[in-house]
Order: structure tokens, then C-alpha cells, then sequence
């Protein structure tokens, strides 16, 4: 484990306890192996000045829902520590009451809510408490042995403590075990199965036992665990099709749209190839506190995923039965990350940050399970423990602060020709609502244009149906399916009349603006079959209601992309697959549109550049963002009884109307 301490940044920061805090929460949040996603808290003691002009003891402890490897002042909440240390010596807290009771000794009220372990931070006697779910250390105590293991380990020096359910029961229980008890002695507190606690009246002391701490565990496993090597699976040999129906039929067990990573790295390869898979994989999760982001068990595929899901989700509502209580209510029983024998792992989740906290959760565990098999055996808490967890109050507030869905929440869109224009404003609409894209154009730059994670950037020409497949088969990897589709790419060929029209600009135009489609179409179909509310916008033309002489090759392509989609509406439509046409008129934010051109067109009528671009019956300006909002809205649930129609945007043509 790295030592990120610096001492020219520390030194900077000068004897101010609560930047020190910050600073060195951050280095331990820097870290995945000790801290992962939220997981994790410190705390610091200090006086102040109160209201009143007195000396006050109070403790800065981790605000409920800040990450370490992010966290401000702003996180920390100030509390009282008096309070906090008498809270410790009542015989019973409930959840609700202990939350109630540290708010009511908090400095400043618009504070976060002080960690679930903030009395027992305040019981430890020392200005700077560090507490981690180390890797290392919790994969040794995941051992049948794993107590006996620990203590050789570390010697008197560490105070190991059987699991105890985290909050005012494990205060309580370290309050007692340590009553009138030389702190000096001991350089820390591992709690089993869940943790490591470290402390100092200096920043850098408190985060070093940590480090020292953790190295010793991993050096530990270093020398009794062999290496393997596992090449990765090829993406190519992945049946993506049985993806999107995993993926459509787990968004139907979670009641809603959800997104599907698959990953084939080291880790999961090697993992998904255990010759004992079944038998490691069902022992439960690294430590508890996952259980609310990966539930107790994965799903594990085999040739028939259907009944996989089936039998997955009845073993959960079983589960439920046996250790809930009347006032409980059965979460959904969906999985969150499925084993693909040989093949390597998935990741589910209503949205990419969600997805990828299960995937790291995931990749930390089962590297754990492989290092805890070869030292001896994965061996976690009960069932019932576990249940506690996940059914805890406090730990379900947690996911509670994560549920605002959008319109368009987890549902996957493919837009063509997004790299400017209509295309690139119908994909930033699209993750405004929620979706998750991928974005497709000849041009490279769609590699980086958009850098966000929720938009997938693939160079990509879609005359190429080889380039085309690959595409496809990367969004269903990468996201897990296919529900929006947006048939956007195009070019505007140079004018010419039909007796003189130049042969390879009219078959280019043709194999552009029509086959290109139909190939997408019909390589999406098979995604778009398993998509949740599935539908198809395809960006047409004025040009195909009010064609202008010396534009055949363009009009005449548009049209048969109009008929192309018409077609589909009747096809796609018994397969629950709506398919709707729009037709854009001069929206000159676009690549066909430069400035010189406008201002040309604009001469060519004797209107100023303002009237030319306004020339239709409501004078409005049609820019891609307009259209981007109407494509959009038609993949919606406005339009979800729609199917066949021709929507124009264009400010009211005479000639169209």
C-alpha cells in the first residue's frame, strides 16, 4: 500500500485540524483498496468557541453520503462530543433515535448527517480516527480461521473485535471492551469482516498506521497466494444478442429501464473460469456494506439465462422470507451483477455511475474470494447478518439520495451522424433526459467529442457493414442493449439537373442517405426487439414534400429513406417497434450550412441573412437543437402510440403545406 503523504503539501495546511482532516481522508479515499465509493469514514476532535464565547468540545465526522476521495469541509459535520460520548453509555439506541439524537447535538443543522459511526469515533480517545474497509485485511478475516489469522498477524497490539452490526451496537461494544483500557497499547481496532480503525493526535501518524496496517495484510497475502495469468476474452466472441435479453428481462425483474456492462478483464475471466464457481461465488460479499450496492449473491448465467433469472430471483424472495420481519417490504429481487462462465462479468445499474460502482465492487471482491480460496477458504457472515444489512434503514437512506429518474432514465439510444449538427444535439438531449448513448460518425473526432460516460463515441461508416456490426455489438457490450434509435447521418450532395447529374455523386448519395440506413435498421432490429419501449426517428426532408429543381440526388434518397421508414413502421410495428419520420428545413447550424453559403443564398433573394434564415410563414429560425427536441419527444412517451407518421420542423413551408 503507497504512502501518499507529502510533507511539503501537509506542511502547507499548517496546524488547522480540520484541512489536515480533509487532506488526509482524501489520500485514504484515493485509495480503492481501502475505501470504495462512500465506504469509509474519519473524524477529528477539536475545541472551539460557541455561541456563547465558551470552550467547546466537538468532533468533525463524515457526512453521510460524502466519498473520502472527494470530500470538503463542507462534508464534515460538526457535533458535539460530550453528547456524542454519553450516547455511548445508554443500554439501547434505536437507528431512528441515534440519527435523531446526533442531529440534535450537531453544531450547524444544515450539516450532512453525521456517520452511523460517529459515537464511535467519538469513544476512541484520540484527535484523528481513520476507518477503512481494507481489502487486504477483510479478505484474511473472510477466512474460517480468519480471527486466528489476524491475531498472529498483529500480535497484542490490535484490538480484534468479532463482527457486530455497525452504529450504536458496535460503539457500545467497543465502549465495553475498552473501558478503562490503556489506548496507548494498541495501534488499532480491526473489526472482522468489515474493517480497520487507526487513531492519533497527529493527521500523518493516524493515516501511516493505516498504511503500515494494511501493507503488513497484503504482504501476508503476497507470500501465501500464487499468481496466476489469464488471458481476457475477446469481445468478438460474445453473443450480444443474449445481453440485450439479459439485460431486457433484468430491467423487467427491477421494475425499470437498467444499463448492463460487460467486462472481460483479468479479474473477471479469471474468476468467471473458477472450476468451483458455484460454490465461491454464493458465500456472500467482501464485506457487508456492499450488500446494498451488489446484493448477497450474483447471478450466475448458464446456457439458458431466462431460467437463470427465474431461479435467481425466487432464491431472493426466499431469502426474505426467512429473516424479514411484518414491517418489512421485499426490495426488488433483481440482481446486480451477473458471472458469464469463461466469458467474464456484468454489471447492472439504473445509470453508468451506479453500473460502475457494482463493477468495482465487484472486481475488489471476487480478487478477494481468489486470494482467501488459496490461503484457505471465502468465508463470510450469515445469512441473517447480511439481511440486516441490506434491510438496514440507514443503509437504504443511502440509495434513497440516488433515485431521481429522468424521462428517459437508463435507456440506450444510438445516434448516426453525431459528431455536429442534428446529431450531436439529439445526443446531448438525449443524456439530458437520462439516456445513455452511443454516437456514431465517419468523422474521428466523435472519439472525443462529447467526453462524458454516458455518451459512447464510435467512428464508424455506416456504408461499411462490417464497421456497422462491430458498432452495434460495442453499445450492446458496453451498455447492454438497444431501445432509441435516431437514423441521422446524411450528405448533401452538389447540385446538379438530371441531364447532367454526375453517376458517382448520385450512387454515393443513394448508398449514404438510403442503404446506410437500411443496414442500420437492420442490424439494430435484432437489439431493438429485446429494447425497453423500442422506437426509430429517422431524420428526413423538406425535400421529400417540396422537392427543388437541381437536388434529384438528394431528394430522390430522401424519399427512399422516407418509404424505407414507412416500411419499417409496418415491419417493426408487430414487434412493439415504433417508427417515425421527421422532416427538418433550413437549419443552418449545420456542417452543409457555412456562413459564405447563407450569406449567398440570402443575396440570391434580396432578404438580409436574419430574413433568409427566417423565410417561412411563423419567421422562426429551425436550429438542431429544435429539431433535437422534437426527435427526442417523438421517441418518447408522448408519441408512445405512434407509429408511420411524418412530422415536418420547419417554421411553416407554403409549398409543404
Amino acid at each position: 500500500m503507497r504512502n501518499l503523504w507529502n510533507n511539503s503539501e501537509a506542511k502547507k495546511l499548517g496546524s488547522d485540524i480540520l484541512k489536515l482532516r480533509v487532506y488526509s481522508s482524501r489520500l485514504l479515499g484515493m485509495e480503492s483498496d481501502l475505501v470504495l465509493h462512500g465506504g469509509g469514514n474519519t473524524s477529528a476532535k477539536t475545541t472551539i468557541k460557541n455561541i456563547y464565547g465558551e470552550d467547546e468540545e466537538i468532533i468533525y465526522v463524515k457526512g453521510s453520503g460524502w466519498d473520502l476521495a472527494t470530500i470538503e469541509e463542507a462534508g464534515f459535520a460538526a457535533v458535539k462530543l460530550k453528547a456524542l460520548q454519553r450516547l455511548a453509555e445508554l443500554d439501547h439506541l434505536s437507528d431512528i433515535e441515534m440519527v435523531k439524537y446526533q442531529r440534535m447535538a450537531m453544531i450547524d443543522p444544515a450539516s450532512p448527517n453525521p456517520s452511523v459511526e460517529a459515537i464511535l469515533h467519538a469513544v476512541i480517545p484520540f484527535t484523528y480516527v481513520d476507518h477503512t474497509h481494507a481489502d487486504s485485511v477483510v479478505t484474511i478475516s473472510n477466512t474460517p480461521n480468519g480471527k486466528e489469522r489476524i491475531q498472529e498477524l498483529y500480535g497484542s497490539k490490535m484490538l480484534v473485535v468479532p463482527y457486530v452490526m455497525p452504529g450504536f451496537f458496535l460503539a457500545k461494544e467497543i465502549y465495553r471492551l475498552t473501558k478503562g483500557m490503556d489506548w496507548d497499547k494498541i495501534e488499532g481496532v480491526i473489526l472482522l469482516n468489515h474493517g480497520v480503525f487507526t487513531f492519533h493526535n497527529e493527521a500523518k501518524l493516524s493515516y501511516e498506521k493505516m498504511i503500515d496496517i494494511v501493507t503488513k495484510a497484503e504482504e501476508y497475502i503476497k507470500d501465501q497466494v500464487e499468481a496466476t495469468v489469464t488471458k481476457t476474452a475477446s469481445r468478438n466472441n460474445i453473443n450480444t444478442v443474449k445481453i440485450a435479453r439479459l439485460r431486457q428481462n433484468v430491467s423487467k425483474v427491477w421494475g425499470k429501464p437498467i444499463l448492463a456492462h460487460f467486462d472481460n478483464s483479468k479479474t473477471s475471466t479469471e474468476f468467471s473460469g473458477s472450476s468451483d464457481l458455484y460454490k465461491i461465488a454464493n458465500r456472500g460479499p467482501l464485506t457487508p456494506d456492499h450488500i446494498i450496492r451488489t446484493k448477497r449473491t450474483p447471478l450466475i448465467l448458464s446456457q439458458d439465462h431466462e431460467d437463470d433469472l427465474i431461479n435467481y430471483t425466487k432464491a431472493y424472495e426466499e431469502y426474505f422470507r426467512e429473516f424479514a420481519t411484518e414491517d418489512l417490504n421485499c426490495l426488488d429481487p433483481a440482481p446486480r451483477w451477473a458471472i458469464w462462465p469463461g466469458q467474464g462479468t456484468l454489471s447492472f445499474g439504473d445509470s453508468v455511475k451506479n453500473y460502475k460502482i457494482v463493477q468495482d465492487i465487484s472486481l475488489h471482491t471476487m480478487k478477494a474470494i481468489l486470494e482467501a480460496e488459496q490461503l484457505d477458504k471465502w468465508h463470510t457472515l450469515s445469512k441473517n447478518d447480511l439481511f440486516e444489512m441490506e434491510y438496514w434503514i440507514l443503509e437504504q437512506e443511502k440509495l434513497k439520495r440516488d433515485n431521481t429518474p429522468k424521462s428517459m432514465q437508463a435507456k440506450i439510444a444510438l445516434v448516426t451522424g453525431a459528431a455536429s449538427g442534428i446529431g450531436k444535439a439529439c445526443v446531448e438531449k438525449l443524456v439530458d433526459e437520462g439516456a445513455v448513448v452511443a454516437a456514431l460518425d465517419i468523422d474521428p473526432v466523435i472519439k472525443t467529442c462529447f467526453g462524458q460516460d454516458e455518451v459512447l463515441g464510435i467512428e464508424c461508416d455506416i456504408t461499411d457493414k462490417e464497421q456497422l456490426k462491430k458498432a452495434i455489438e460495442k453499445t450492446i457490450a458496453h451498455y447492454g442493449g438497444l431501445d432509441l434509435l435516431i437514423a441521422n447521418a446524411g450528405i448533401f450532395p452538389e447540385s446538379y439537373p438530371i441531364g447532367e447529374m454526375d453517376d458517382f455523386i448520385w450512387s454515393k448519395s443513394l448508398e449514404v442517405n438510403v442503404t446506410g440506413h437500411q443496414k442500420l435498421l437492420k442490424l439494430s432490429l435484432p437489439y431493438l426487439e429485446l429494447g425497453m419501449d423500442p422506437a426509430v426517428v429517422i431524420i428526413g426532408s423538406k425535400n421529400v414534400l417540396a422537392p427543388g429543381p437541381g437536388a434529384s440526388a438528394y431528394s430522390v434518397a430522401k424519399a427512399g429513406l422516407t418509404q424505407l421508414g414507412r416500411i419499417a413502421a409496418l415491419e417493426f410495428g408487430v414487434k412493439g417497434i415504433r417508427v417515425n419520420m421527421l422532416h427538418p428545413n433550413a437549419v443552418y447550424d449545420t456542417n452543409i450550412w457555412t456562413d459564405e453559403i447563407v450569406r449567398k443564398r440570402a443575396e440570391h433573394y434580396k432578404l438580409t441573412v436574419e430574413e433568409y434564415k427566417a423565410n417561412n410563414i411563423l419567421k422562426v429560425t429551425i436550429s438542431s437543437e429544435d429539431v433535437a427536441n422534437l426527435a427526442v419527444s417523438m421517441l418518447g412517451s408522448t408519441f408512445s402510440k405512434t407509429t408511420g407518421a411524418q412530422l415536418t420542423i420547419d417554421g411553416g413551408n407554403d409549398r409543404v403545406i
